[in-house]
């Protein structure tokens, strides 16, 4: 039986986790895979969230005065920044939406996490690129031509060159549920619209990586238990498919109607330099990640046959999902 000195050092040793934005999709979803082993605190702006055992505060990260009293207050181990514009779209209707969230909200927050020596977590994607046909690396230069990619490749290089303890991780497409109940996510308009046996059309021209957020999740929660610090890296899917693709995959395996899924093509709000580009490719070397924490990522298949075990699926005909979650640590 512990007693109450050792009960007091294994209190002390759980180390605290802040996230700005806990009600966004990125906000909620780490926030449930990482109270397991975290305390975890949480800020949202104008729409309030409750969460089973986390601890959930109003915050405008756009409110300097605001962002150093929840940081000063709570005094986190690690800032995780989930308050950026998730959509390239929105970002191209409110660019300066976007410049807010994604730069100048993320300069307030790392500010004050250096102040109170907290490592401040930056989640960016792979738009920053210009999505030539070529598999990206971390040493890549960013050149996106899109409002998104180009706040997010500018949060990037802010804390790589002003920051003494941060980590980014720069993503593919990460898709799940979310828990805003007005503000259905891509993957849950796929579910609803299949499941309820209505016609669904998917962008056929842009060809990116996708991973269920719990592998994300998993690998921050792994790189925050090794206390990496001062890297940036990429997290994706082995291969790359468009949201057509992704979608006729998710019917064979959730054995739902690909008859629903129309072919089609999304407008892609990039600027003057890339307008004539017809296909966009998105492809995220993950060989750092993996060498690292010495991890397999999975494919994208593997991915969606984890999704259906971890959403509770059944299949009713008999078809197999493949052993295995798709992801392994050796």
């Amino acid at each position: 039986m512990a007693t109450k000195e050792e009960e007091k050092k294994e209190k002390e040793a759980i180390r605290t986790v802040l996230i700005f934005g806990v009600n966004s999709f990125l906000g909620s979803n780490l926030a449930e895979i990482l109270r397991r082993d975290f305390k975890v605190i949480g800020t949202y702006h104008k729409n309030p969230v409750s969460l089973p055992g986390i601890l959930t505060l109003p915050c405008d990260v756009l409110a300097k005065d605001e962002v150093q009293l929840i940081i000063y207050a709570f005094k986190p181990d690690i800032t995780i920044y989930a308050e950026g514009v998730e959509s390239f779209l929105q970002a191209h209707k409110s660019p300066e939406l976007a410049e807010a969230k994604n730069t100048s909200g993320l300069f307030n927050v790392a500010e004050y996490c250096h102040r109170y020596r907290s490592q401040v977590c930056y989640i960016s994607s792979n738009h920053v690129f210009a999505g030539q046909n070529k598999k990206y690396i971390e040493m890549d230069i960013p050149d996106s031509s899109t409002t998104m990619g180009k706040t997010q490749s500018q949060a990037e290089f802010y804390l790589q060159k002003t920051s003494l303890n941060y980590i980014i991780f720069r993503t593919c497409n990460i898709y799940g549920r979310g828990i805003v109940p007005n503000g259905k996510n891509w993957f849950e308009t796929i579910q609803r619209h299949l499941s309820g046996g209505e016609r669904v059309v998917a962008d056929d021209f842009i060809h990116t990586g996708f991973l269920d957020i719990f592998y994300l999740g998993t690998l921050m929660k792994i790189c925050f238990e090794k206390k990496v610090a001062n890297r940036l890296f990429q997290v994706c899917s082995t291969d790359t498919v468009t949201h057509y693709q992704f979608s006729q995959m998710y019917a064979d395996i959730f054995e739902e109607n690909k008859r629903l899924i129309d072919r089609g093509k999304w407008d892609f709000p990039s600027d003057e330099s890339r307008r004539g580009q017809s296909e966009f490719y998105f492809h995220l070397d993950v060989a750092n990640i993996e060498g690292f924490l010495n991890v397999n990522m999975p494919t994208v298949e593997e991915s969606l046959e984890f999704t259906f075990r971890r959403l509770h699926g059944k299949k009713t005909g008999g078809k197999k999902v493949k052993k295995g979650t798709g992801i392994s640590f050796i």
